[in-house]
């Protein structure tokens, strides 16, 4: 796993004529293979779409007699943590302790956003319902 990686949620609709390779992480995510969050970022910008940065990580720890072990925990339980709004996140930091017999895996997950739109809001929020007076 490397660092800037880009995880994109199954249901995350990108723009027309991108389709990159991607591979199963976990229930419900993909990682996007040898394409780093800065490249993907210029991909997304140059068909017209948003590639925002949220500022909601998510961190985990993972454990595992291998690094590999480990971090996957880690990365798996801290994709869980990615709020359900957001429909990607990227690699920010991997943090891997050794002890006897196992490891120990801290990984941080910066949200983030694809989208046509600029602005995050979601209908019911820009357009609150009213309530009747009594």
């Amino acid at each position: 796993m490397k660092l800037h990686s880009v995880f994109l949620r199954n249901e995350c609709i990108l723009p027309k004529r991108l389709d990159p390779l991607r591979e199963p992480v976990g229930d419900g995510w993909m990682r996007v293979e040898e394409i780093p969050a800065s490249v993907f970022d210029t991909m997304i910008r140059q068909a017209g779409w948003h590639f925002m940065w949220i500022l909601r990580p998510s961190a985990r720890r993972g454990f595992g007699i291998t690094q590999d072990a480990a971090t996957r925990r880690a990365l798996i339980s801290a994709l869980r943590g990615v709020a359900s709004r957001f429909n990607a996140a990227e690699l920010d930091s991997i943090r891997i302790s050794k002890y006897p017999g196992f490891y120990i895996a801290n990984v941080i997950l910066q949200s983030r956003q694809i989208q046509e739109h600029t602005s995050l809001d979601s209908v019911d929020e820009r357009h609150p319902p009213v309530l009747a007076a009594r």
